[in-house]
């Protein structure tokens, strides 16, 4: 159940908040200070966090359009953003 209430908390945060997370997560195991089980906790965290930052910035990718210019080089449209 706590497990599931961490992931609720994730789902919630914005993509700068998320990022502002996982980049602590990522100083405090770097540090290498943390002890083992609560790093491994931290870790989970952190790919949660990523997974969540992944599917935010999909999101906001799939919003992006191009802009489709004239032989002039003027502006006449829009289009979906290629996919990768």
């Amino acid at each position: 159940m706590k497990q599931d209430t961490k992931k609720e908390d994730i789902a919630t945060l914005s993509f700068e908040e998320a990022l502002k997370q996982l980049e602590a997560i990522v100083e405090n195991l770097e540090r290498g200070d943390v002890p083992l089980e609560q790093s491994i906790d931290i870790y989970e965290r952190g790919e949660a966090l990523k997974n969540h930052c992944d599917r935010l910035l999909k999101v906001a990718e799939a919003k992006v359009e191009k802009i489709q210019l004239s032989d002039e080089g003027k502006p006449e449209g829009v289009e979906p953003l290629d996919p990768e």
